[in-house]
């Protein structure tokens, strides 16, 4: 497709101007139709032609079609020589480009469409994992599809292909801050040799159904709400997360010879011999013979070379029964875990969380950190029961020694109990140094561990600052608990006497009583509770009894037994209890009336109640004592017929 070249020159001899007068311009057209599409000079001035589809003559003839087109002419500045204007043609790849198709358009136009335009027939079929694609997690050659930024490709139909990627997730422990990520850096803490998958566990879901309690202003005196027949739903919750965690058992460690269903309790995968001299783990375990959990210490290429020792420490700390130390019960060696390993049994204590957990667990792990302090109401509730339990050691001839904030465990809200007992005195049972000696290194790191809780400083800093300026820091605690820090920083006193535990005591004695009344204070709550437990006990008991006995059918050659008799009333005492209903036909829900009528019939009281049967035709005025009577004379029958005991 061509196009002449024309100059400015040849424009104005074709195109004319309004104001031109003097000559013939009929059958010129008006550059202001050209350019502005009219004129405002055609009905006065202009004598040019207006009319665009009139036909011209000579080089004028593009002047008749619209001004985008691909004819039109192409600028060329004067002064180029117009003999030798060139023609330009489009190239071969415009010329081959596919024709534009608007929507719309008809079959035939589609027909002859270029191949260039998308073809689904050409697309690729999507092919599962399994055959020469791999769809595996972190793979950064997906294949269909590009690669994802963070190495994952979520394929809801090749789910089996992530199983050998999900089989090193860390198994769920509930004692680390980040339960999912334990044992990032594998295995390695548990024996060598063995692959320990993970356990698919579950929160239960409890917890997302927590009650709120009724707002007490909206209620009267005599009124209760529902959840006041029961305990406290923060103490219902606890206990039941203290159940759920007895259960969690981790497939792939090794069997005990006496021990079963182990459980790694250990936060974190970092070995430490600070304590011990060599590395140490944790584990829950189930004892085959009694089946009661306990905690079992494992001493990492532990050799023993003397029996002697074992047996000794066994015998002393064996009857060891303090409500502050955790109970020790036995140590034995074990070649389970790959290695030779020295065990030692301790009682378990469900969730559980050291000093150190509970009050210098940091999110970033930043170890040089200081922490808030610990409120001294609280410091005084610990120095009282670890000085409690540091009496009752001495007493008997005995040393802690092991008094560090990872090894005090803090069991409910502020009790605490000294932890990993008797361990020091197999390990270094050959140093012979003298308990007295012992003892006085008990009162340093007691005061130290107290300190670091007062100053907010972990151990490693606090080691490297004075113990003396962290002692005058404390000037937001009361004279009397900074006194008791010096003295037990103090291992001799001023006149060379060496300090002893029960002059320590003998200091702290007001907060001794203050801790004694908290006690029992708490004490009183614990029985309150319980005894609302009980009533709820009885109730639940006999309602399981009472839906043993109705709707049975049949028992032994007696037909349609729950349904003749005293049964019958008991149906309708049923009905009259669980299945009322309002004035207007709707269920009764009220659970101070449930509870009240089980509880009147449990104790048998002489008020008498009026049962209607379903279609009123049957009325019974009977008091409580004698549907008691009918109650246990019915169970006591079934009973006849069962093999188990009964409720």
């Amino acid at each position: 497709m061509a196009a002449s070249r024309y100059n400015s020159n040849d424009l104005r001899r074709q195109v004319g101007s309004p104001r031109s007068k003097g000559r013939d311009t009929k059958d010129t057209l008006c550059r202001n139709v050209v350019i502005y599409g009219h004129c405002r000079y055609m009905d006065t001035t202009c004598n040019f032609n207006h009319d665009q589809n009139k036909p011209a003559s000579g080089p004028s003839d593009f002047l008749s079609k619209k001004s985008f087109n691909a004819d039109s002419p192409s600028f060329t500045p004067s002064g180029q020589n117009l003999g030798q204007a060139k023609k330009t043609t489009l190239s071969s790849q415009a010329a081959n480009a596919a024709p534009f198709t608007p929507r719309g358009v008809t079959a035939s136009t589609q027909q002859n469409a270029d191949l260039t335009m998308f073809n689904p027939a050409g697309a690729r079929e999507f092919t599962p994992s399994g055959n020469t694609q791999n769809y595996e997690l972190g793979n950064s050659n997906m294949g269909n599809g590009a690669a994802q930024d963070n190495g994952v490709f979520s394929d809801p139909f090749a789910m089996n292909s992530m199983a050998p990627a999900l089989a090193n997730n860390a198994p769920f422990n509930p004692y680390a801050g980040d339960p999912s990520a334990v044992s990032g850096a594998g295995a390695g803490f548990y024996s060598s040799g063995g692959a320990y998958a993970s356990v698919p566990m579950q929160q239960p879901n409890y917890h997302l159904y927590q009650p709120y309690d009724a707002y007490r202003g909206e209620l009267q005196p005599w009124q209760r709400s529902t959840y006041d027949y029961f305990i406290p739903a923060a103490m219902r919750e606890e206990i039941q997360k203290k159940m759920f965690a007895t259960q969690h058992t981790m497939p792939g460690l090794p069997k005990l010879e006496n021990y079963h269903s182990l459980f790694s309790l250990d936060t974190s995968h970092r070995k430490n011999t600070a304590c011990f001299g060599y590395h140490s783990w944790v584990y829950k375990a189930q004892k085959v013979t009694t089946g009661l959990h306990y905690v079992l210490r494992r001493l990492e290429g532990y050799r023993l070379s003397n029996d002697q020792s074992v047996m000794s420490v066994m015998r002393d700390w064996k009857n060891v029964r303090h409500e502050n130390i955790v109970s020790f019960h036995e140590t034995f060696t074990s070649q389970n875990f790959g290695d030779s390993s020295l065990i030692f049994v301790y009682d378990w204590h469900p969730l559980a969380k050291t000093l150190a957990e509970q009050h210098f667990s940091s999110p970033l792990g930043n170890s040089r950190q200081r922490y808030p302090a610990v409120p001294e109401g609280i410091l005084w509730s610990y120095v009282c029961q670890i000085a409690s339990a540091l009496y009752y050691l001495h007493n008997k001839n005995l040393a802690a020694r092991c008094l560090d904030l990872s090894k005090i465990l803090v069991t409910e809200k502020s009790r605490v109990r000294l932890g990993s007992c008797a361990i020091l005195d197999v390990v270094q049972y050959d140093n012979n140094c003298p308990v007295q000696e012992l003892q006085g290194e008990d009162l340093v790191k007691f005061g130290k561990v107290i300190l670091c809780l007062a100053t907010g400083m972990p151990p490693n800093l606090l080691q490297s600052s004075n113990t003396k300026a962290a002692l005058d820091s404390l000037v937001k605690y009361s004279r009397s608990l900074r006194d008791a820090l010096q003295f037990l920083l103090s291992p001799v006193a001023p006149n060379g006497q060496p300090h002893t535990i029960a002059h320590f005591l003998t200091m702290i004695a007001p907060q001794l009583a203050q801790q004694a009344n908290n006690t029992l204070r708490e004490n009183d709550e614990q029985q309150y509770w319980l005894a609302r437990e009980i009533e709820n006990g009885r109730i639940a008991r006999n309602v399981m009894k009472l839906s043993a006995i109705l709707e049975r059918g049949d028992l032994g050659s007696q037909s349609n037994w729950s349904e003749v008799g005293d049964r019958f009333q008991l149906k309708l005492f049923r009905d009259y209890v669980f299945h009322r209903v309002d004035a207007s036909g709707k269920p009764d829900l009220g659970l101070g009336h449930m509870l009240s009528c089980m509880s009147k019939l449990d104790a048998g009281v002489d008020e008498q109640i009026m049962l209607t049967s379903r279609d009123n035709e049957t009325v019974f005025v009977i008091t409580y004592r004698e549907l008691r009577a009918m109650f246990e004379r019915a169970f006591n029958e079934l009973m006849k017929f069962s093999k188990s005991p009964g409720l």
